[in-house]
């Protein structure tokens, strides 16, 4: 699968707001009780670059 930016821009700000436990589990910090953590930061982080630039996927 190939990705390619449709958006010349790619150097713009991407704004993402995450608990102050999200941004630790982006660090490496593990949190045992709630291993979500991480994947919803990420996860927040995502749709967040995909609402800021356009994307499209073809196959090869």
């Amino acid at each position: 699968m190939n990705s390619q930016t449709v958006n010349p821009v790619g150097k713009g700000p991407i704004d993402v707001q995450l608990t102050p436990d999200e941004a630790l589990a982006l660090t490496g910090v593990e949190f045992k009780g709630n291993p979500k953590i991480k994947t919803e930061a990420q996860r927040k982080i995502r749709n967040a670059f995909e609402k800021t630039f356009d994307f499209h996927t073809e196959a090869r």
